[in-house]
């Protein structure tokens, strides 16, 4: 591995990166940083937390000219959180040589953009809307820019800027340097390589190097109908920092964020909705850790780099492996160790498959705490809280006159517990294991038989049926008990633990292509 001494830097930028903490580069930094040194322009193929911001800021930074006020140098950004994330990275990197850097972007006061930009500043980082606006007001010129970074360039192209990112490109000299980075590179990214880029050098930072070695991926097989009281079951048992819950639409932030806050977590939603005024405030609060559980949509937590992201949780399963690997890319930063966890239903075991086969890696099942687990979670957890508050001799003098005065009358134990009864109750009661109660089935000890309305008449043999249900519902095939199939119907069954699986995966599914319908059996005529 090589060291940052090698690249003979500017020693106001060494001092920068030793202030970062940074001690030696990712594989990222080691392959791009002297390949932008030498004026190469770069297509870098790789995840958020690889370490891409230094990977191309520090060659920026070592270039710029602190003394001159002309902007030399620009990069691109899909949402306002990366704007920002990234002009922060780079002005503390090149705070020692006083480069000038400004985060352009909507949402904020145009006016305050433009002042900033006449008393000159050498690195502009924006959106693509906002930075084609100054350019065409006039208030931001491109003509002595020397180089140009396109991050996360595979989001911003999903995000529809394709037409402003050409359109500021316009703008730029013809001999300047362009740094494309992506998490993926989709044929839109080749093609717009091809269009602007020279001869491009292309650095890749494999899957595995990003997200094996930091971040431990899990999941839970969850029923739609109990999906919060399992996530809460989770969260009661997670020694969790702090985390970031992905919903798949902005209703659904909305929802489980109220639904959390009723249950007293600590927890925000973010969303592209919120009007500015109110992102800031969520993300600010975020950072400061006064909010636990920040519930986000894919698109606003874009750019979010906090280093106490213990935790990713993918409430709803994301629709495509590089959503999955983008938002699990959000713990685990800069070599910490992280967990993403995800929530799957029956009917999503297929999509969850079809993400193992696209990151090439398998997610590791685990098993829902049981709520005897949570409550003894929960009593560690609030012993060790009480210990803290008899230790910290701040007691408030009215609760020990109180107790003073109760324990004439009453135990001392009697009163402690039914004042932890009162103040925690909630969390020890309530909620139970049982969702689904199939009644007798006529099954063997311990199984539940399941009635399906087709049978040898659309073709369907056992060999068909242990297949579905283990693929749908996600049981392992030796688990199927006895099957039994007739011309026009079939009897299968499962493990009691399975059965609610099994139901919600295969009721109003396809078999062998013919749909079914699968409900809990009437006992056997046993006379």
């Amino acid at each position: 591995m090589k060291h940052f001494d090698s690249f003979e830097l500017d020693a106001l930028i060494m001092k920068g990166i030793r202030e970062m903490g940074f001690e030696e580069p990712s594989p990222i930094q080691a392959e791009c940083i002297p390949a932008v040194l030498r004026g190469e322009d770069v297509i870098g193929q790789a995840q958020t937390g690889t370490g891409k911001t230094a990977a191309f800021g520090i060659p920026l930074l070592e270039h710029v000219d602190p003394g001159s006020r002309k902007v030399k140098a620009v990069v691109l950004a899909p949402t306002r959180e990366l704007a920002i994330q990234v002009s922060e990275e780079l002005r503390k990197i090149g705070r020692a040589k006083r480069v000038k850097t400004l985060p352009i972007y909507g949402g904020q006061p145009i006016g305050r953009q433009i002042k900033a930009l006449k008393q000159g500043v050498q690195v502009v980082i924006g959106t693509p809307g906002r930075m084609l606006d100054h350019l065409r007001r006039g208030t931001l010129r491109l003509d002595d820019v020397e180089m140009l970074v396109l991050d996360e360039a595979d989001e911003m192209l999903d995000m529809g800027f394709i037409d402003d990112i050409e359109a500021v490109m316009d703008h730029l000299p013809e001999n300047r340097q362009l740094l494309l980075f992506s998490a993926t590179i989709p044929p839109a990214i080749r093609q717009l390589a091809r269009k602007y880029m020279n001869k491009p050098r292309y650095i890749t930072v494999s899957r595995g190097e990003v997200t094996a070695p930091v971040i431990e991926q899990v999941y839970y097989k969850v029923l739609e109908s109990t999906k919060l009281d399992s996530l809460c079951r989770i969260l009661d048992s997670e020694s969790l920092e702090q985390g970031i819950l992905f919903c798949r639409t902005k209703k659904g932030v909305d929802e489980l964020a109220e639904s959390l806050q009723a249950r007293g977590y600590l927890a925000a939603g973010l969303h592209g909705d919120l009007a500015q005024q109110q992102r800031d405030r969520v993300m600010n609060s975020f950072r400061r850790g006064d909010i636990e559980l920040l519930v986000a949509t894919d698109v606003a937590a874009r750019g979010i780099d906090v280093g106490t992201v213990s935790h990713v949780i993918n409430y709803d399963i994301p629709q495509d492996a590089e959503s999955y690997v983008h938002r699990i890319g959000r713990t685990g930063r800069a070599g910490r160790t992280g967990i993403a966890l995800t929530l799957v239903t029956p009917r999503e075991m297929k999509q969850l498959r079809s993400i193992e086969h696209e990151i090439a890696g398998e997610l590791k099942p685990r098993e829902l705490p049981s709520l005897e687990e949570v409550a003894e979670r929960q009593q560690q957890l609030l012993k060790e809280q009480l210990v803290e508050t008899i230790q910290s001799g701040e007691l408030i003098p009215i609760f020990e006159e109180l107790v003073q005065n109760l324990t004439e009358k009453h135990d001392a134990n009697q009163i402690a517990a039914a004042a932890l009864h009162m103040a925690f109750a909630d969390r020890f009661t309530g909620g139970t294991d049982a969702v689904y109660d199939f009644g007798e089935t006529g099954a063997s000890p311990g199984m539940v038989r399941f009635f399906i309305n087709v049978g040898r008449n659309a073709d369907i043999r056992p060999r068909e049926l242990v297949k579905a249900i283990a693929e749908q519902a996600g049981i392992a095939a030796k688990k199927v008990g006895r099957i039994n199939i007739y011309d026009r119907f079939s009897f299968v069954e499962v493990p009691e633990e399975a059965a609610p699986f099994v139901f919600e995966a295969l009721r109003q599914s396809k078999i062998n292509g013919a749909r079914v319908n699968l409900e809990p059996a009437r006992p056997r005529n046993r006379s």
